[in-house]
């Protein structure tokens, strides 16, 4: 029985190679303890050795590139067969809570189709690091498996010459995706939302919900008490549109009906209550068994809206940072009505820099207005009503102020998240590498387990950071790059484990003998 091979072709010839390359180029730089230059200068046969040494050095220089390619192609197909994977998962996952939305909505098949790849956006956003975090894991995990890292070192390639093509791949994924974020993102996010709404306006009847008004319906407004498998209870219906006689309509039971072209609301056991406006005394009140509304279709059909307002998720950077921009002016512009505000009441055109140093500066002048002799005692009640004004103006202006910083750093927050969300696939490049490495494991079960742990992770810090950096507890730098610090950490110390090969984590229980003692128990 044969024995099989436990490296790849590519692998072998790289070692053979290398071996021979390395051997050569270190002979001819390290002959008789003289460098190459004075061993070059004192040989017979110059054109020849010079000639040995490029041959050398391009041996090295083309294996090197022989595995970098080997690497990248290791990682591609991981890569793509981890993508479509999270992907498909995301997507059955949105797919089955947005059903609901279009069921019922008499909608064609484009129109479903082009909800559904409108929303594809975010999910490629979030899956594309998830995925290269897993393509790592599962390479370096087959390549330490079959020993193919041990025969590159074995050849005299470092562990960080090997790992250099892998963050090329992360560099050219994080590049992509930094554009995907920028331009492509935020145009999807935009149509989406827009059409989700065209959606949810057409033929709301499958909407209603017991105890909300429904006012998605032309010309009425509708609250049910209660809907039993279609049969509404305690219907009460309200006119909209008619200025000049208000009509309510009443009835214990109803039921919504679809078609083609138009809506049917039939009403059972109830009342109709019209009142004139102009003259209340013109009152009238129909009572009904059976009462039929006809809602036409054309005001239910699907209407695509256009609108220029946008969301911070729906925006590229050069639309936030004008945002940004004119939020900057607005609270400027109430600085500056605050110092003419305190200029007026206290002569000082000071602008305290919170609410609380405002205060603190009127309790000043309130004390010196109080303990000023020279005023009369009217005079003294003036002032106090001024200050009490200047109190209530300065709460509303900082606390327009205060909006305006938090809008500020809500556009800075999504603008650090397109950076940092792509630069986290270099670094979980980094961290998959050497953990992959060091576990010798490359299934996809294993490489998604500790994928979606660490991802997990990373996703639950990135979430905390943006709540923190939208409620001023942060600032939107600290709050969207701190995972990405951690991430780093984790990375360059498993880089440094696996360069140095060691265990990632060497503890031992207090009933463990360590080695010393061992071998000092044996010989004695």
């Amino acid at each position: 029985m044969g024995i099989e091979p436990t490296t790849s072709w590519a692998t072998t010839r790289c070692s053979n190679q290398l071996s021979y390359a390395h051997h050569t180029t270190f002979a001819l730089l390290r002959k008789g303890g003289r460098n190459y230059r004075s061993y070059l200068s004192q040989t017979s046969c110059k054109v020849a050795q010079r000639t040995h040494f490029i041959f050398a050095r391009s041996s090295v220089i083309f294996s090197m590139r022989l595995v970098s390619r080997y690497i990248i192609k290791e990682l591609i197909l991981p890569f793509i067969y981890s993508l479509m994977v999270i992907v498909l998962m995301l997507f059955i996952n949105f797919f089955l809570r947005a059903i609901d939305r279009f069921l019922g909505k008499g909608l064609d098949i484009f129109t479903i189709l082009e909800y559904l790849f409108l929303n594809l956006a975010w999910i490629m956003a979030l899956a594309v690091p998830m995925a290269v975090l897993i393509a790592t894991l599962m390479a370096f995990g087959r390549l330490s498996e079959d020993n193919e890292i041990n025969a590159m070192r074995a050849s005299g390639i470092s562990f960080t010459s090997i790992l250099r093509p892998a963050l090329l791949f992360g560099l050219f994924v994080c590049l992509s995706l930094t554009y995907f974020n920028n331009y492509v993102l935020p145009e999807m996010n935009f149509h989406a939302r827009l059409l989700q709404g065209d959606i949810h306006k057409k033929r709301p009847g499958l909407d209603i919900e017991p105890g909300h008004f429904i006012n998605s319906l032309p010309d009425y407004s509708m609250i049910i008490r209660q809907n039993n498998d279609g049969l509404m209870e305690d219907v009460r219906i309200f006119s909209k549109e008619n200025k000049e006689i208000q009509t309510s309509i009443y009835s214990k039971t109803g039921e919504l009906k679809t078609l083609d072209d138009a809506i049917v609301l039939m009403l059972y056991d109830g009342e109709i209550h019209e009142l004139d406006l102009d003259d209340y005394s013109n009152y009238r009140r129909i009572n009904f068994e059976r009462h039929k509304i006809i809602i036409p279709a054309d005001d239910l059909m699907l209407a695509r809206r256009d609108t220029s307002n946008r969301s911070d998720r729906e925006m590229t950077i050069p639309m936030m940072l004008d945002k940004q921009a004119n939020y900057k002016q607005r609270a400027e512009r109430v600085k500056q009505r605050v110092g003419r505000s305190f200029k007026k009441v206290i002569g000082d055109s000071l602008v305290p820099p919170s609410l609380a140093a405002a205060e603190l500066v009127m309790e000043d002048y309130r004390a010196a207005v109080l303990n000023d002799t020279n005023l009369l005692p009217a005079e003294q009640r003036r002032e106090e009503r001024r200050l009490k004004s200047l109190e209530r103006q300065m709460n509303n202006e900082y606390r327009l102020i205060q909006n305006y910083q938090k809008n500020q750093n809500k556009y800075w927050v999504e603008i650090h998240k397109k950076f940092s969300l792509p630069v986290a696939c270099i670094l979980f490049v980094l961290v998959g590498a050497p953990l992959g490495t060091l576990t010798h494991k490359g299934g996809f079960m294993m490489a998604i387990s500790m994928g979606f742990g660490f991802f997990l992770v990373y996703y639950i810090f990135l979430i905390g950071g943006e709540e923190m950096a939208d409620r001023n507890r942060v600032s939107p730098l600290i709050g969207m790059w701190t995972p990405n610090v951690i991430l780093l950490v984790i990375g360059v110390y498993l880089t440094l484990i696996t360069v140095r090969e060691r265990a990632p984590l060497q503890f031992r229980w207090p009933w463990q003998k360590t080695t010393v003692e061992d071998a000092s128990i044996e010989s004695s």
